[in-house]
């Protein structure tokens, strides 16, 4: 504990708070030390509590925003808007995935191969093309619409998702 004296000033250091009178060693002034205030411990405590709080919080915050798998991290978005059945001239049925691949980014992105996978009634992926799309280039903001024929046999095939090849790098503004 800081003690200070009233009349020359002189600061000491007590490793407790004195229980009676205290003398100065320089000027021999007597006083009482008043008892600490808790009230500012307690606004110390509140402080540190509250610096604690927020760095939490901005700590989540960063690592939320920076983890791989969060989708606003990922600038091209695909989405199939309409598969159709379609029968060919030899009487074989094909399935043709129509859909949008979206830059949600500010920069130019070059386009990836796009990936149709068919899935069975469980889920599992059963089958998977891989095609290239219609531009190689996506301006910031902007869209390109594809559209593909799958090929092969399709027996089993009971939902359809088209996947970006994950080599995705930005270009420049």
């Amino acid at each position: 504990m800081k003690v200070k004296c009233d009349v020359c000033k002189t600061e000491y250091s007590l490793p407790s708070a004195p229980t009676g009178p205290v003398r100065c060693a320089v000027c021999g002034n007597v006083w009482n030390c008043a008892p600490q205030s808790r009230r500012g411990m307690l606004l110390m405590f509140f402080a540190a509590v509250c610096a604690l709080l927020a760095a939490t919080v901005f700590a989540v915050a960063v690592i939320v925003t920076s983890r791989g798998d969060n989708p606003n991290k990922k600038p091209l978005v695909a989405v199939i808007e309409r598969v159709d059945t379609i029968t060919a001239d030899d009487g074989t049925t094909k399935i043709v995935v129509n859909g949008m691949v979206t830059n949600r980014s500010e920069d130019v992105y070059g386009l990836p191969d796009l990936i149709v996978v068919l899935h069975d009634a469980n889920g599992a992926p059963i089958s998977r093309q891989r095609f290239m799309p219609s531009a190689t280039l996506l301006d910031a903001g902007q869209s390109v619409r594809f559209s593909h024929t799958l090929s092969g046999d399709m027996s089993g095939a009971k939902k359809v998702t088209v996947e970006l090849l994950e080599n995705t790098t930005g270009g420049t503004r």
